[in-house]
């Protein structure tokens, strides 16, 4: 008897972790916005840095410009004093990922096109963008893109 409550608990609590984890998160081969890259292979390095002050939430640059195949190795740094995040998608998604957040703000991350950054640490992460298109990078911490952590990547 007791070992199928133990059971019915195991399966709940891999249902909802499995929901809790896909929430708002894009996972697969044919995504809109590219694929993880590929470390070994040559990229185009782009800094990101970002910040926090009087308010006011950035990266810098907020726009970046790649061409369809290229692969980019962002090399991020929180200049803030506040932990940051960083979730490469299209604005759909990260609008609907936000939304998750919101409900769940310590939701971690362990996904190839997002990053989190306590204050001071630097982080990268290596994305081949497949598709032109114009895509969204925020920082989905609730209230950090609505205080300005947000940019977009433009693919020729």
């Amino acid at each position: 008897m007791q070992s199928r409550y133990l059971i019915a608990a195991f399966a709940a609590l891999t249902l909802s972790t499995a929901a809790l984890a896909d929430a708002g998160h894009s996972h697969g081969a044919n995504l809109a916005y590219g694929e993880p890259g590929d470390p070994k292979k040559p990229a185009r390095i782009v800094q990101i840095t970002m910040r926090d002050s009087d308010g006011k939430m950035v990266f810098i640059p907020n726009r970046i410009d790649v061409r369809k195949g290229e692969q980019v190795k962002f090399v991020i740094r929180n200049n803030g004093e506040l932990d940051h995040e960083i979730v490469i998608g299209t604005l759909d998604e990260n609008l609907k990922h936000m939304a998750e957040m919101m409900k769940n703000p310590d939701m971690e991350h362990d996904d190839p096109n997002a990053k989190r950054l306590a204050p001071k640490q630097t982080g990268d992460i290596v994305w081949k963008f497949t598709n032109a298109g114009e895509f969204d990078f925020s920082c989905l911490i609730p209230g950090h893109r609505e205080a300005g952590m947000s940019g977009t990547i433009i693919v020729k």
